[in-house]
């Protein structure tokens, strides 16, 4: 069987979940398939277990207007496209290559497999990095998953979302097949070199955030509720680009705020490799997951598997990952509205953040039990070597 996944994202390129995502589904699937790769960028390394094609947009797409980004991410579809004849499944993750998928079935009459990570009907804000481009990246979505031969859902609360904002989608056709993490790559590590590294200081408690600077993680809502806890406390944020300049300078003046306040915030904003950012969730004392939208959050996951306890909003299909009371605290929210996803009461919100976090690190005990019963569960009930056989059987479903 030839399959193809189609992705933005691919080492060494990768900048958020969906990424981390399609190379760990892609050395599931590498066994079982015969794999390869189409993603966007610059050419790949060999690779001898599967196939990598990597391309770039079209040159006259150059500028700077927010709406071209879309533009650029369809004239990349449009070569995969055109580079997929031949293949059994072709299977995309994310708008920004659900287009060249929905065009290889019309084209080749192959299934099409989408993965859904996030909605963008679900993610307004995304108009402030993409302008009228957001409305692309909307049809993008639209066309794939309403098109889809299967869709694949991270989470029950992702299933339930893609019928409440694609109705004509088939919820026949809908599958959950849950994100995961490796628990050997993931797992406590009690070397101190990257935290020296950073100037975190080992005999202080720390609350790590690690995310891209998105509205869609909540930073600024972590940062508010940062002054309810004690000074003595340090926050890591583990946090790169943000989506557009205007938000990079609201969440710089509010750490710079913070430092002037009351100090003790470390902002590391380049990438860290996987080992690399397994310590520093190693030596959390407590991981905090502020979103205000998330289908499924793999850092819950990769806190987890590291022992860290987790305090994470109870939105969208975290409550499928964290255990209240047993593998983290889950912190009420409420959203402004169906279709905005910022909290009703900002203020509150921080309050309770700040409650929570302030339970986990005042209650040594129960850090360690929590942080121990989440890796327990991530070893359990979270494995990327049963996400790779369920995901052939919905292939060979579909060839039947």
């Amino acid at each position: 069987m030839r399959v193809a996944l189609l992705s933005k994202e691919f080492p060494p390129e990768i900048y958020g979940g969906a990424g981390i995502h399609v190379q760990c589904m892609a050395a599931a699937l590498a066994p079982l398939v015969d794999l390869e790769v189409h993603c966007f960028g610059t050419e790949r390394p060999t690779d001898p277990s599967m196939e990598v094609f990597a391309y770039q947009p079209w040159e006259r797409l150059e500028g700077d207007a927010p709406l071209l980004g879309a533009l650029r991410a369809m004239s990349v579809d449009l070569c995969m496209a055109a580079a997929l004849e031949g293949v059994d499944v072709v299977h995309s993750h994310t708008w920004y290559a659900n287009w060249a998928g929905y065009l290889a079935h019309i084209l080749y009459d192959v299934p099409h497999v989408v993965t859904v990570h996030s909605l963008e009907p679900l993610r307004p804000w995304k108009a402030e990095q993409l302008g009228a481009g957001y409305r692309l990246s909307s049809l993008c979505e639209r066309m794939g998953v309403e098109g889809a031969n299967a869709i694949v859902a991270v989470s029950n609360a992702v299933a339930r979302d893609i019928s409440a904002c694609y109705p004509l989608a088939d919820p026949s056709r809908i599958t959950v097949i849950p994100n995961a993490v490796d628990p050997e790559e993931f797992r406590p590590d009690p070397r101190t070199d990257v935290l020296e590294r950073y100037g975190i200081d080992t005999g202080r408690p720390n609350v790590v955030f690690f995310g891209r600077v998105t509205r869609q993680k909540g930073i600024g809502h972590l940062l508010n509720a940062f002054r309810d806890l004690d000074p003595g406390i340090q926050l890591v944020l583990r946090a790169g680009a943000a989506d557009t300049a205007e938000l990079s300078r609201e969440v710089a003046e509010g750490v710079h705020r913070l430092n002037e306040e009351r100090g003790g915030v470390i902002w590391i904003k380049e990438s860290l490799e996987r080992d690399e950012l397994a310590q520093l969730l190693s030596h959390a004392t407590v991981v905090c997951v502020p979103s205000v939208y998330e289908p499924s959050g793999m850092v819950n996951m990769e806190a987890m598997a590291c022992e860290a306890p987790v305090v994470a909003s109870a939105v969208g299909g975290i409550p499928e990952i964290v255990v209240d009371g047993v593998t983290g605290l889950l912190v009420h929210f409420e959203p402004r509205s169906a279709s905005d996803s910022e909290p009703a009461d900002p203020v509150a919100y921080a309050h309770d953040l700040a409650a929570a976090l302030n339970r986990v690190i005042g209650d040594p005990a129960l850090a360690e039990k929590l942080g121990q019963a989440g890796r327990r569960r991530v070893v359990e009930q979270f494995s990327w070597t049963a996400v790779g056989r369920r995901t052939v059987e919905l292939y060979r479903s579909l060839l039947a």
